[in-house]
């Protein structure tokens, strides 16, 4: 019986949605008795922008309303970056969405390992609302097919326009042998229909 990863995405999004929460990607590895389901989650918009709110407030020393909870935020990371989930988060996520996956028989087979965290400073990007979210931050990516005869990139993306994402190539010292295009080129302009993978790079 095939994984039915459709229909699992579909219920870890209703769970998450359940806890003010938001399914970053999902990934199934592994084969035979070592087969793992990853889930990465954090928090829905609106809760996301309250609790930037909040962290910036208390960088300014204002008061704050003491039943709320702000995740503590890594040194040098702006807030607007971060997941804000939380350890409880991903308990009662892992509990309820386990269960679904059990009572529905969506893991068919041996037995698999359910793994729930948060995407981590070097989260994957892949929806045009991810790009969008994410301009100003340090990326790197894979494409499909060369673009200046080149596959890989980091820089700063700095606009997401018309499905197309605009990278300042000087931010990042590039790695590998250089490729033959024009020693002024700074900015490099890559459809995200041609996006293989893409990851942030922490500014730490």
């Amino acid at each position: 019986m095939a994984l039915q990863i459709d229909q699992i995405r579909a219920i870890a999004d209703r769970v998450a949605a359940s806890h003010h929460l938001e399914v970053v990607d999902l990934e199934f590895s592994g084969g035979a008795k070592h087969r793992t389901l990853r889930v990465f989650i954090e928090k829905d918009p609106e809760t996301r922008a309250k609790l930037v709110e909040l962290a910036k407030a208390a960088e300014a020393g204002d008061p704050l309303d003491p039943l709320e909870h702000i995740p503590d935020l890594p040194s040098g990371v702006p807030a607007e970056l971060l997941s804000g989930v939380t350890h409880d988060d991903c308990t009662a996520f892992t509990h309820d969405f386990g269960t679904l996956l059990d009572v529905e028989d969506l893991v068919p087979g041996a037995e698999y390992t359910l793994e729930v965290s948060s995407p981590g400073l070097e989260r994957k990007l892949s929806k045009s609302a991810d790009f969008a979210r994410f301009t100003g931050a340090l990326v790197k990516l894979q494409t499909f097919t060369a673009v200046n005869l080149n596959r890989h990139f980091q820089g700063r993306l700095t606009s997401f326009a018309d499905n197309t994402l605009t990278l300042d190539l000087a931010a990042v010292k590039q790695k590998g042998k250089p490729k033959k295009v024009a020693a002024t080129e700074t900015t490099i302009d890559i459809p995200l229909a041609n996006v293989e993978k893409a990851n942030l790079i922490p500014e730490i």
